[in-house]
């Protein structure tokens, strides 16, 4: 747990953007993550579009197009998706 504006969040833990926050309909998803002795809130994802884990296809081609084998960072939102394909 640590504190981002106020307000106590879990870190490390990615969670969809609900209906009424801020950037929903913008990104899909967001974490808040530690950033030196900030915290830092890392919004990813693609609000329209559907991750296929199960097609082996799909998931060759993301992991080429995003460097997925050297995603760099936890404060980066390539990070996190790379993580959650």
């Amino acid at each position: 747990m640590a504190v981002y504006q106020g307000k106590n969040v879990d870190l490390n833990s990615p969670r969809r953007i609900r209906k009424g926050e801020p950037g929903y309909g913008r990104k899909k998803s967001v974490v808040y993550v530690k950033d030196g002795s900030t915290v830092k809130k890392v919004m990813f994802g693609d609000p329209n579009m559907k991750i296929k884990k199960q097609d082996p296809a799909r998931k060759k081609s993301f992991d080429a197009r995003h460097n997925c084998d050297n995603p760099g960072p936890k404060t980066k939102a390539r990070y996190w998706s790379c993580k959650a394909w």
